[in-house]
């Protein structure tokens, strides 16, 4: 389905008739009001843009949503409808203003703002609500809550390794497409998360990041094997399972991945790849990866990775820290949430190891676990045109101040100071005009928006 008109709250076809007669124009604003972070990482707006706003509604598109919204019980703007279908072509008469993605933005900040540009459309700022707010609280979420955990591995990374700006961008893996409720979030929750990183396992991310980024290619993956793949070849071929691998893809150069836990995994470590297979994996000159996929994660990657330079051996970097020698390395994808990979992180360098021996790979946490309340996202109306003059509207609820709304036209200055558009004068507005009645009006690349975080 993909009927604008029908991407909306059912209440929303019945505000046309609640405001003050002669309104003219209505303005609002969306911001993050509230969360344990200071900061959002803004993303997100213009993959709608081009998908749902670039696309002009139809005459079907307006008879079909009259008779579901009439059915549904609810007045049908129909007059408007087909107003805008006939003077705008069926483009929403809309200007959206933004701060630039990939910007990291104080909570409290508008991140957005939309007004109407035809007077007789003034109920449509607020009719875009539901589409618009979904569109930038999700996946500026994802952005916001990889770029945390980014932040948290560079720091054990600066602490514990000799080479972070070569690793860091590889160290959290997308493993969520098959955990996201949709495609669609699958795409933007995986977008947002490759702002931070390049290593996905979600192709409808790279698909997305193609299509609205102009990404040739935004994430990079590996080889790397599944426990069907490795059960297929029953208990009593484990060592055939493990050997196939190396032969199929231990390139000079080249990194693969081995679950090793559908059975025993520290028989696999100790013994499979700890000495049946370690010289083929050596002299290979590729790198693997070991994965164990159950247990709790702390205590089992400790382990692991105990066992796996007891087998392999390694080095002391110039910090101090064991590296694990450098045909092998682990990665985590079980159980892993930002707490996880902090304790796990912790853990490590606690025994002596360097955080560079370790990925990362987040499913359901990453892509799943994020909601419009994990930053108090909203959007609010705050002004208002009545007979060719503005008035400044808020909220401020008495039992509860968090959810008080900012007033009038605004702006917001380099800073980030939040100030009326009437008082910004000849400073820099951050809030750009990103849309306006049917044309995109300012485009990023993905790479632009990575340049403001990397």
């Amino acid at each position: 389905m993909k009927n604008i008109i029908l991407n909306t709250d059912s209440y929303k076809s019945s505000h046309y008739l609640q405001y003050p007669q002669n309104t003219e124009y209505i303005s609002s604003y969306i911001e993050a009001r509230d969360s344990q972070e200071n900061k959002t990482l803004f993303f997100g707006l213009q993959a709608f843009i081009k998908e749902y706003l670039l696309t002009p509604i139809t005459r079907k598109n307006i008879d079909d949503a009259k008779v579901i919204i009439e059915a549904h019980g609810l007045p049908f703007n129909y007059a408007n409808w087909i107003y805008i279908l006939e003077k705008y072509n069926g483009f929403l008469p809309l200007e959206i203003s933004a701060v630039e993605e990939g910007s990291l933005v104080p909570l409290k900040s508008p991140l957005v703002q939309v007004i109407n540009t035809d007077k007789k459309l003034a109920w449509l700022t607020s009719y875009i609500e539901t589409a618009l707010l979904r569109a930038i609280w999700y996946p500026t979420t994802v952005a916001t809550i990889s770029y945390g955990i980014k932040q948290t591995i560079k720091k054990y990374l600066d602490e514990t390794s000799d080479s972070t700006k070569e690793q860091l961008a590889f160290k959290l893996h997308d493993f969520g497409a098959r955990g996201a409720s949709s495609e669609e979030t699958s795409t933007l929750g995986g977008m947002a998360h490759l702002v931070n990183f390049m290593g996905t396992d979600n192709l409808s991310s790279i698909v997305g990041a193609r299509e609205y980024y102009q990404a040739d290619m935004a994430g990079f993956s590996i080889p790397a094997s599944e426990h069907s793949t490795m059960t297929s070849w029953q208990r009593d071929g484990e060592i055939d399972a493990y050997e196939n691998m190396i032969n199929q893809f231990a390139k000079k150069g080249s990194i693969f991945a081995v679950v090793s836990d559908s059975y025993d995994i520290f028989n696999a470590i100790d013994n499979i790849w700890g000495k049946m297979l370690k010289e083929k994996v050596k002299k290979s000159g590729a790198i693997l990866v070991i994965r164990p996929d159950s247990g709790e994660p702390k205590k089992i990657v400790l382990n692991v990775m105990q066992r796996v330079y007891k087998a392999f051996g390694g080095y002391t970097n110039k910090k101090g820290f064991i590296v694990l020698d450098d045909c092998v390395r682990i990665i985590q994808g079980d159980g892993v949430d930002a707490k996880a990979i902090e304790d796990i992180l912790k853990a490590l360098k606690e025994k002596g190891f360097s955080a560079e021996n370790i990925a990362f790979g987040m499913g359901g946490a990453l892509l799943q676990q994020a909601n419009r309340d994990t930053f108090s996202f909203a959007m609010k109306a705050s002004a208002i045109r009545i007979n060719g003059e503005y008035k400044d509207i808020y909220k401020d609820p008495i039992t509860d101040s968090k959810k008080r709304s900012k007033k009038g036209r605004l702006a917001l200055l380099e800073n980030y100071e939040c100030i009326s558009l009437d008082d910004l004068k000849a400073r820099e507005n951050l809030l750009k005009v990103v849309y306006r009645n049917g044309e995109l009006k300012k485009e990023y690349t993905f790479q632009e928006i990575r340049s403001l975080t990397w």
